[in-house]
């Protein structure tokens, strides 16, 4: 039965360029598309750029020019890389629109009449010099928990805290540095502890989809939606004052829409800009009692605003809530957070002007599942497991077989191939492949069928096509292993297809057929005739890869020669004197042990070895470090700060570490420090 399938992705923010992190949400949505597609289902794929916000007034004010040209040029940007990968939007939009004007409109009108809106006025951080309300990640200062300078407005990298920017010690505008004074303004609020109950059911609920139930989320998700129940859910603020790039909230002259109101919205503005194009109906797809589904896949960083306002705001206003939500974790590098200095944090333009895009869709792939779990890209495993698997094993049956039915017998396959067991397991394999590759086991299904890839080139090497060429009377024998083979090649082809879409029309204009449908598994071809082969996929050339990461270290130019730097240097802090600095016991410390710590997304635990002790220490560097990557290391740590009591135990010191959003670095000491040695 055709299904009405809508699929989105979370909206970049038209504040920067596409990197690989962000392409593994792109490509997983994509695959899957391109899946139910093959199926004959009616599926559409819609996206847009997050267009809203200060940062996005700032960079423009930054170029001298308008946000409205800013957020055009990297539209351009976004959308040819996103086509650079094979990304097949079905529309890309923007949140600048009068379509999403029109929706967040209609949807603030109706959570006002439904009592979910609320005004009052708030204490905010002012910056004096920019004459503007600062927002959370736009001030600084020194976590009112541990200590910790350099940390944002609304948490604590270190210890892991979360507070209001007012909290904050020293604070300073990460804008202007300039020390921002309190002012009062009058906000508005989404009543969101009112939607508690309905949100506890939705969350924990399921829909039914094909006859099946199927849970809105995944284990992990529900899991930490109910650790945010545990902590009670506040009210939003969903304003912001001007100046502001966005939407004016009506009848407010001077209030703007916070940009995490009419993100989400988005995702129904581009719907609808598509549906208008061509002539569909929206409201089939958004009206409470749809029967079409709808699926959003996100990073986890934003399940918050997904699983729990975006619903809220879908149920209160009285349209449809999604049938479900896919989370999925972060990228790492080389098992390390993607790194400017290293040349891992890669731009999408820079991989393609060294690589081929489908090698990247093919790594993800095999790596993906429905898990909410980080994904690493080891750039030599990443090499190694392509030139193996589409190569050395995929492409290899081709090329095999191809040249003999060209130059022998006209370019016809076999009219009939007899038995053929290879061939009956491979379409056999159809309908699990087609389950798991809907219930995102993308890695499982890439494994099955180079399995099956493995058997094929079994089937190779045990019939000899080479030597079976030389020997006389063999012909009929020749064509119909070679035609076996080309047939096997096709149904590989379509397993693959919804990974390597560009490969695939290849190899359809090569057989000579029209484009490869799932359904397509269930027939072979015979006493077809295809085109002469030509060579359908290069090795990865290492030196490529090494090109590529230099090209993303030259990116970060020497200090001295940048005009300005590309990440926030915070203000010199108040001078001590040598005595206030001798005060704090700084050690090297070997990391002895190191776990994830369950329920925290940035704590890591550390056991540290000082020399005739060792210490338990809780440390916020989970998003740049694996754990198993920190044993063994030496690093530094404060020995004398108290004890401090944290939610999942004990924390008896302090490691130090440099940077923060733009990248995450422990302090190591040069090689012969040991443990217990003091930093002086």
């Amino acid at each position: 039965m055709s299904r009405k399938i809508l699929v989105t992705s979370a909206l970049p923010y038209a504040n920067g360029a596409i990197h690989l992190g962000h392409l593994v949400e792109y490509i997983q949505t994509d695959i899957w598309v391109r899946f139910q597609k093959m199926r004959g289902h009616s599926c559409h794929y819609v996206c847009a750029d997050d267009t809203h916000g200060t940062p996005i007034m700032l960079r423009a004010e930054k170029e001298g020019i308008t946000p409205e040209a800013l957020i055009e040029r990297v539209h351009g940007e976004h959308l040819r890389d996103f086509t650079g990968f094979h990304v097949a939007f079905d529309n890309y939009y923007s949140t600048n629109s009068a379509e999403n004007r029109q929706f967040a409109y209609d949807i603030y009108a109706k959570l006002k009449a439904n009592g979910k809106i609320v005004s009052r006025t708030i204490s905010q951080l002012y910056d004096p010099q920019k004459n503007m309300f600062l927002p959370d990640r736009f001030v600084k200062g020194e976590c009112p928990k541990c200590g910790a300078k350099d940390q944002y407005g609304d948490n604590c990298e270190v210890c892991g805290a979360t507070y209001q920017p007012t909290e904050l010690k020293n604070p300073y505008s990460a804008v202007s540095g300039a020390t921002p004074v309190l002012r009062d303004s009058e906000h508005f609020f989404f009543r969101l502890g009112e939607c508690e109950d309905f949100l506890k059911g939705w969350t924990t609920g399921a829909t039914t989809v094909n006859g099946a139930e199927r849970a809105r989320l995944q284990e992990g998700a529900a899991n930490k939606m109910q650790e945010w129940f545990d902590a009670g859910l506040n009210d939003w603020d969903i304003s912001r004052d001007a100046p502001y790039f966005g939407f004016e909230i009506p009848d407010a002259p001077g209030k703007y829409f916070y940009v995490w109101l009419d993100a989400p919205v988005g995702y129904m503005a581009s719907h609808k800009n598509l549906c208008d194009r061509l002539g569909l109906d929206f409201d089939e797809y958004w009206n409470k009692d749809s029967s079409a589904e709808l699926y959003h896949f996100i990073g986890k960083d934003i399940l918050y605003f997904h699983a729990l306002f975006w619903p809220a705001m879908l149920e209160y206003s009285g349209y449809r809530t999604p049938t479900g939500i896919n989370a999925h974790g972060f990228l790492t590098v080389d098992g390390a957070k993607m790194s400017k200095s290293r040349g891992t944090f890669i731009t999408a333009e820079s991989y393609l002007r060294h690589l081929n895009p489908e090698w990247l869709r093919y790594y993800f792939a095999a790596k993906l599942n429905s898990a909410i779990e980080d994904i690493d890209l080891n750039l030599e495993d990443f090499a190694a497991r392509v030139n193996s698997d589409l190569i050395g094993k995929y492409v290899n049956i081709a090329s095999r077989a191809a040249g003999f039915i060209s130059k022998r017998f006209g370019g016809e396959l076999a009219r009939d191939l007899g038995d053929a067991p290879v061939l009956a397991k491979l379409q056999a394999a159809g309908d699990e492949l087609a389950q798991l590759i809907e219930n995102r086991e993308f890695s499982r299904a890439i494994r099955d069928i180079m399995a099956l890839t493995d058997e094929v080139n079994q089937f190779v090497d045990a019939n000899k096509p080479w030597e079976m060429a030389k020997q006389e009377g063999m012909d009929a024998e020749l064509q119909r292993v070679c035609s076996i083979l080309i047939n096997a090649f096709r149904l590989l082809t379509i397993y693959l297809k919804p990974v390597l879409p560009r490969l695939a029309a290849d190899v359809e204009a090569f057989l000579n057929i029209a484009p490869l449908r799932w359904v397509d598994a269930g027939s072979l071809l015979l006493a077809h005739c295809i085109n002469p082969y030509s060579h359908l996929m290069t090795r990865i050339d290492p030196k490529a890869i090494e090109a590529m990461v230099e090209e993303n270290k030259q990116a970060l130019a020497p200090i001295e020669t940048k005009p300005a730097l590309d990440y926030d240097v915070p203000p010199i802090a108040e001078t001590i004197s040598i005595d206030d600095f001798m005060k704090v016991d700084l050690r090297v410390a070997k990391i002895v042990e190191a776990k994830a710590v369950e329920g925290a997304d940035k704590l890591v635990s550390l056991t540290l070895d000082i020399g005739n002790e060792t210490r338990h220490v809780f440390a916020g560097i989970k998003s740049a470090y694996k754990p198993e990557d920190l044993q063994g290391r030496l690093t530094v740590m404060v020995a004398n700060l108290a004890p401090r009591k944290m939610k999942f135990g004990l924390s008896e010191g302090m490691v130090l570490a440099g940077g923060g959003d733009g990248g995450l670095y422990i302090l190591s000491p040069d090689s012969g420090a040991k443990p217990g040695m003091r930093v002086k």
